[in-house]
């Protein structure tokens, strides 16, 4: 899958193309709305969203989501069972301090899941902290140790072999690598634990 020009990040089209038109959709930590607005208007789904930054789900508000200010951990018990026919979890996972708990919340309260995040075993990754012996920076990871929002580091072979340990079915999966501010990229079919930047995972309950 590659693209020329979109109005959406290149992992946010991947996960539109697995969400049939006329869903329910949750998208959690779903950030100023750019996939939620765009599966309303292209795919005509019943959006709802929870994001913790106030400025950003007034930034939601403005373009017409329906999107709540809250805690992702903590706001899915209200949800009863089956809600949503997809949650979306795109690029937090790794900001969450309980992600089998989380992850077992969103296979109660939707029906499938996308999960996103970025690859910590990308070779650039590898590489700097063989030879720098420091923590990893790089285009997807730009943060220092002491002030990243990323608290769990995993790569497609963790994700995958937590799938397994915690019950749940992988329908579906890409490996990407992106450019150009993650508005480009290509899917990476050989050695995707390495030369893929992203994982994107479509799962269900088994």
């Amino acid at each position: 899958m590659t693209t020329d020009h979109h109005p959406i990040r290149y992992d946010l089209q991947i996960i539109a193309s697995w969400i049939p038109s006329g869903s329910r959709v949750l998208g959690l930590g779903c950030g100023e709305g750019e996939l939620l607005h765009f599966l309303k208007h292209t795919k005509g789904v019943t959006e709802t969203g929870i994001e913790i930054a106030e400025s950003k789900v007034s930034a939601c508000i403005e373009k017409g989501l329906s999107v709540i200010q809250g805690d992702i951990n903590t706001e899915l018990d209200d949800y009863p069972d089956a809600s949503f026919d997809c949650v979306v979890l795109s690029q937090t996972i790794q900001q969450t301090f309980d992600p089998v708990t989380l992850l077992k919340e969103i296979m109660r309260i939707g029906k499938t899941a996308v999960v996103s995040f970025p690859n910590f075993s990308h070779w650039k990754v590898r590489t700097q902290f063989l030879f720098s012996g420091h923590a990893p920076k790089t285009e997807v990871l730009p943060y220092a140790w002491y002030d990243t929002p990323n608290i769990r580091v995993l790569s497609l072979r963790d994700f995958t072999h937590l799938a397994r340990e915690a019950g749940f079915e992988i329908i579906n999966e890409m490996a990407i690598k992106t450019s150009s501010a993650d508005r480009h990229g290509k899917t990476i079919r050989v050695l995707p634990n390495l030369r893929a930047t992203y994982g994107l995972f479509l799962i269900r309950k088994a």
